[in-house]
């Protein structure tokens, strides 16, 4: 399963925190002599990126997190980002950022070469940041292991982040907590998004993204079957295969063929008293050519800024955690069309398993509801997130530089902002434990019709079977009738003295082979049919061969058990009474 195109990672969560102590080390991992003997401080000082010459993100990430050593790095596979990506691919971030006054600007776009990645370090990190800019948002398209490591260096980012987004690793945790300046905060968080299904739509594209998938896996893998009476021209049931890390073909009342598949939100915050900093990571993988490109990402947070709602909390708090409020409303509306997308899938299969009684269709019904679980512990996830998001202040707040009244409110805000993100995603929660009775209610209604369809048969092998008995009774008379005159036949017919002039045999010597072989019949078939023998072992021939030895054992230990039960049972009856 490791190899299947288009299919996400299945997550390891114990190493989705840097609150773990061992980075990407597990319990049978080896531990170095040279982790023990270092004598590098674990927390270095911080860099001004002026003396450093560079040379702090290029030994990112070991220059400012000294305990992720060589191997460390490389099964998170930072190592594969940073040396193995695609150098004919350049780097692009896309900017937008928030001023004082709570609007939103678009930037020139930043394209990262593999020749001019220098200047990307000396020139546009290094520099100071222009005045009034509240929060820059950075959508990394393409992330190139050059810019993994300055993005890292410069703004300090625990190495857990990287590692979560390329592993598809939900997390989320704060660090770095600066009283009255600000924060480090890391979101991974993995959403259900659709897609029309390439299947049907060879190479399809979305605008915006210029990237495609690839149809061949979805012929092979989740596909409704070809064999199936749902029409859907795809592969077999006895091809599929329950991966609930795998998209999801499904197929709407009209006619529309899609595919539900996974997407990854992460995002980390830098949250500064002076200006802030969102960094947004988006994979290079297949499986989100269809989800969230950086490009259609920055576009959307862009459009959010010109809503008059959410304008009047931009342009009204000072806290940029609600620009972050609105990439979970990304990830919701997401989750919303692929939910309502699985809820018209749900109401086609009603009405195929209406017109067909398919058992096969049974199959197609289990694998939903094995990704409808796997989608209820991503909405849990979900709510965490809004929770954390919501529970997790800004320490920059506390600035002396905001008024009680602006903390006050932007703290109220953000609770029923929060609070508002939460029960859309009970509803969302609510639909599905929804759509999942009905799931519930449709595979009931194919074992009901397949159960109906049974009987009518049994009924039809019953009738049958009552005819074929007539006819074997008619057969039976038959012989009865001819048995008297047959037995008789068969006796005058004997070559002994008695019946026949000139016979050969009498009848003792009959009646004496006749009584013989009876007895070896009925000694053979009672020694290979019956069980005689208490003894389970008694299983070889001369045992078998003795079962007269047997039955007469078991026989007579029966009747002294019933003798001695009958005893207890009178004993009981009348006790016996004894006097001083």
């Amino acid at each position: 399963m490791k190899n299947i195109p288009n299919r996400v990672p299945a997550p390891s969560h114990r190493h989705a925190a840097p609150s773990g102590p061992w980075p990407w080390m597990d319990l049978g991992t080896p531990i170095l002599p040279d982790q023990l003997k270092s004598e590098r401080p674990p927390v270095p000082p911080p860099c001004d990126h002026v003396d450093c010459e560079g040379k702090c993100w290029v030994n990112y990430p070991a220059s400012r997190f000294p305990n992720w050593m060589e191997n460390q790095v490389r099964r998170a596979k930072i190592a594969d980002a940073i040396k193995s990506y695609d150098r004919s691919k350049d780097c692009v971030l896309y900017i937008v950022d928030t001023d004082t006054y709570g609007l939103f600007h678009g930037r020139n776009e930043v394209t990262v070469t593999e020749e001019k990645k220098e200047d990307f370090w000396n020139i546009w990190l290094r520099s100071k940041r222009e005045e009034g800019v509240r929060t820059r948002c950075l959508f990394v398209e393409n992330m190139t292991g050059p810019v993994l490591q300055m993005l890292g260096a410069r703004y300090n980012i625990e190495p857990f982040f990287f590692s979560s987004s390329i592993n598809w690793i939900p997390a989320r945790y704060q660090e770095e907590v600066r009283p009255k300046r600000g924060d480090h905060i890391t979101i991974s968080l993995t959403f259900l998004t659709t897609a029309p299904n390439p299947l049907k739509n060879h190479r399809t594209r979305r605008q915006g993204t210029g990237r495609s998938i690839d149809p061949t896996f979805y012929d092979s893998v989740t596909a409704t079957p070809k064999t199936s009476r749902t029409s859907l021209d795809s592969a077999p049931f006895n091809e599929q295969v329950i991966d609930t890390q795998a998209p999801l073909a499904v197929r709407t009342i009209d006619g529309e063929h899609r595919i539900l598949l996974l997407d990854l939100l992460a995002v980390h915050f830098v949250r500064d008293a002076e200006s802030s900093t969102i960094i947004s990571y988006h994979p290079n993988l297949e499986q989100t050519e269809e989800g969230t490109g950086a490009r259609h990402l920055s576009r959307r947070i862009r459009l959010a800024g010109q809503s008059v709602y959410w304008q009047n909390l931009f342009s009204k708090s000072p806290d940029p955690t609600f620009v972050l409020v609105t990439y979970l409303w990304h990830a919701l509306y997401a989750w919303d069309e692929a939910l309502e997308t699985l809820y018209q899938y749900v109401c086609y299969l009603e009405t195929q398993v209406i017109n067909t009684s398919d058992m096969g269709m049974t199959r197609e019904l289990h694998i939903i509801r094995a990704h409808h679980l796997h989608y209820s512990s991503l909405l849990k996830d979900f709510a965490k997130t809004v929770h954390f998001v919501s529970t997790t202040s800004n320490p920059a707040m506390d600035a002396e530089s905001v008024t009680d009244e602006e903390r006050e409110n932007s703290k109220q805000w953000l609770k029923t902002e929060c609070d508002n993100l939460m029960s859309q995603i009970e509803r969302l929660q609510k639909g599905r434990k929804m759509q999942d009775q009905r799931l519930k209610n449709v595979m009931n209604l194919v074992f009901s019709s397949v159960n109906i369809a049974d009987s009518r048969r049994m009924q039809s092998l019953t009738q049958a079977a009552v005819k074929d008995s007539a006819a074997m009774k008619q057969i039976a008379y038959l012989t009865m009738i001819f048995l008297p005159a047959s037995f008789l036949a068969t006796v005058f017919g004997m070559n002994v003295h008695e019946v026949t002039d000139g016979g050969r045999e009498t009848v003792p010597h009959y009646v004496a082979g006749a009584l013989v072989l009876t007895f070896a019949t009925i000694w053979i078939i009672m020694a290979f049919q019956s069980d005689l023998s208490d003894d389970e072992r008694a299983t070889t021939v001369m045992h078998r061969l003795a079962w007269p030895y047997f039955w007469a054992k078991k026989t007579i230990k029966g009747m002294r058990k019933r003798r001695a039960d009958s005893a207890i049972s009178r004993n009981d009856t009348h006790p016996m009474s004894y006097e001083d």
